[in-house]
């Protein structure tokens, strides 16, 4: 199951990743301190995508077995 969990997790990370980075870039009050926020939320997008895989992962290896 961790090797199912880490592979959705590089997506999945990514993907939240770059969700962050476009509303950090979209938004003006946050674009005027970009180079701050954009590694915070590159950061949170992978944080957040660690428990997501494993839910993600468990699910998947789940509907498997039947």
């Amino acid at each position: 199951m961790a090797t199912i969990a880490a592979l959705i997790w590089i997506v999945l990370g990514s993907t939240l990743a770059g969700i962050g980075l476009t509303i950090v870039v979209a938004t003006p009050a946050l674009a005027a301190e970009s180079m701050k926020y954009i590694p915070w939320a590159a950061l949170a997008g992978f944080v957040a995508a660690l428990p997501l895989s494993v839910v993600i992962a468990r699910t998947l290896r789940g509907s498997a077995r039947h």
